[in-house]
């Protein structure tokens, strides 16, 4: 690891521990040279997920797209931000134990709402209504209803 002042190429490490749940690790290291002290991150090197969209394009998996649709929805409703990103959280995960490296989006639409619907009904309503492109009342009225249906 290069030094960040006097760019020397060792270092030894002083102090290891894990971040973020496991996701990361901290290291406290110091410059075999200057002597100086900095600190480091490892991250775990994750294979990308591929999402094929409804026009068959391809693009990276953004779990920040993700997460502004969720906050779309939920605009002006009383979900926390740590809730959606721990929604966001949950199905980058589930994305990447499966062992699919290309998704469709329709899958990423449908555990989104899967989550939604259990935080905020409104919300569900709302990112539905994007995510399966509603037409008119009726669309959105029939969905309403299943929901109703499904409550009793």
């Amino acid at each position: 690891m290069r030094c960040p002042y006097c760019g020397h190429e060792e270092s030894k490490v002083i102090d290891s521990r894990p971040t973020d749940e496991g996701e990361r690790i901290r290291r406290r290291r110091e410059c075999l040279k200057c002597a100086k002290r900095f600190t480091t991150y490892e991250v775990i090197e994750t294979v990308p997920i591929v999402v094929i969209k409804k026009d068959k394009s391809r693009e990276t998996f953004d779990r920040n797209k993700l997460l502004n649709g969720l906050l779309r929805a939920c605009e002006k409703r009383l979900v926390s931000i740590d809730t959606l990103e721990r929604i966001v959280d949950e199905i980058e995960n589930m994305l990447q134990n499966s062992l699919d490296r290309e998704v469709p989006s329709s899958l990423i639409g449908k555990y989104a709402m899967e989550k939604l619907k259990d935080v905020d009904e409104v919300a569900y309503v709302r990112f539905a209504s994007v995510y399966r492109q509603f037409k008119d009342i009726n669309t959105f009225m029939d969905e309403l209803n299943r929901m109703i249906k499904n409550k009793s």
